[in-house]
């Protein structure tokens, strides 16, 4: 059996409110319709981002600029060029290259086993 969420139990409450009538049907079906609510804006509401990712978002832009169109670079040489990589982590490097691959806006080749990237 499915395990049903906490929508599904209020909907089924406010059957059950709804069905057997009484002094406070109006009072229920209110809170009830008021706690779907809640968890809808919960569910679906944006969330802003955060430091880190506002952060990593300009070190990609800054490598996207200093990147010129139709020349390969590998993640070494990003390092040297790029002044928001001076200093950081290979690794971090990489995975700031590795998400403007999967984005769209860096392409990928190898050659002879070694990584090159350029402007999509």
């Amino acid at each position: 059996m499915k395990k049903l969420t906490k929508k599904e139990m209020f909907a089924m409450v406010r059957e059950i409110v709804v069905a057997n009538g009484g002094d406070n049907t109006e009072l229920l079906t209110g809170f009830i319709d008021h706690e779907v609510e809640l968890l809808t804006k919960k569910n679906s509401g944006e969330k802003k981002p955060t430091a880190k990712q506002v952060a990593n978002s300009a070190v990609q832009s800054e490598i996207l600029d200093c990147m010129e169109v139709g020349k390969p670079y590998t993640v070494s040489e990003l390092m040297k060029i790029v002044p928001a990589l001076d200093g950081v982590s290979n690794q971090y490097a990489s995975s700031q290259v590795r998400a403007l691959v999967n984005s769209g806006a860096l392409v990928r080749t190898e050659d002879k086993r070694k990584a090159y990237f350029s402007l999509a």
